[in-house]
């Protein structure tokens, strides 16, 4: 079963289009609507020539990873791509400097938030939700990644706070996609996910819908819901090209935003 609540059932749900040139998933409203803003989640590729970027989970040898992510700086045009080990907790990072090039591994957290020109922020994921944040007035981007325990320790909370004290930034000025995450449908969960994340706890394992989870935060928070959007496709169940840690993959898409050159 996959129920909504009555917040997040008004947040439009969209199937982002897929960019072939980039092989990911794209927001197509925002591409039109802020033809500065790069965004998207990429797919797995080519059945044997999977496009991996999973830097720390050893699904691919090291250096087809780094030859991946090589070719996303090439093809996005992007002169710096940040990254970083993630923890599934809610540490966020403003990436500010804007005069390193190639990729960047950051100190461990699960968000970037940046205002710099030509930098892209990256997270991972595999089942796990990944949040884009984008204020299209000051140009200020941010990706953040929200397993079920980042979600309980306050990713979102964390990164909006961040937009603010950084960039004095409001909710109700952000823009927020909740992108391609294993659905309410597939996604099967202990009594011990409900109660971390302070929802009714039920007797045994039930279905979870951590993008309804993460739309009823976002709306406390004070998100305009037509602002806010959540994506269609499931790592399982919509044959979207992404990889289910879920369904046994140990590679890795990523979740990508930045302002273009």
């Amino acid at each position: 079963m996959n129920t909504e609540s009555p917040i997040s059932a008004k947040v439009r749900t969209i199937r982002e289009k897929h960019e072939e040139e980039i092989s990911a998933l794209v927001h197509a409203d925002w591409a039109a609507a802020f033809p500065w803003l790069l965004q998207g989640t990429t797919t797995r590729g080519a059945p044997g020539h999977e496009f991996d970027l999973g830097l720390f989970s050893e699904g691919t040898p090291p250096e087809a990873v780094q030859a991946h992510w090589r070719q996303l700086l090439t093809v996005t045009k992007m002169q710096v791509a940040i990254h970083s080990p993630q923890v599934h907790e809610a540490d966020v990072q403003i990436y500010k400097t804007g005069k390193t090039s190639g990729l960047q591994i950051m100190e461990a957290c699960d968000g970037h938030i940046t205002s710099q020109i030509a930098v892209l922020l990256a997270v991972t994921t595999a089942d796990c939700v990944p949040i884009f944040l984008v204020e299209p007035q000051a140009r200020v981007v941010g990706v953040l990644h929200a397993g079920w325990r980042g979600v309980a320790a306050g990713i979102l909370e964390q990164g909006l706070a961040a937009m603010f004290q950084e960039f004095g930034i409001r909710e109700k000025q952000l823009h927020v996609h909740l992108g391609p995450a294993i659905c309410g449908d597939c996604y099967q969960v202990g009594p011990e996910v409900f109660e971390a994340l302070k929802l009714t706890v039920p007797s045994g394992p039930r279905p979870l819908d951590l993008r309804t989870v993460l739309a009823d935060r976002g709306s406390a928070l004070g998100v305009d819901l037509d602002r806010m959007s959540r994506s269609a496709h499931c790592t399982i169940c919509t044959q979207s090209g992404l990889f289910s840690h879920r369904d046994g993959d140990r590679a890795r898409h990523v979740a990508f935003v930045g302002i273009r050159a």
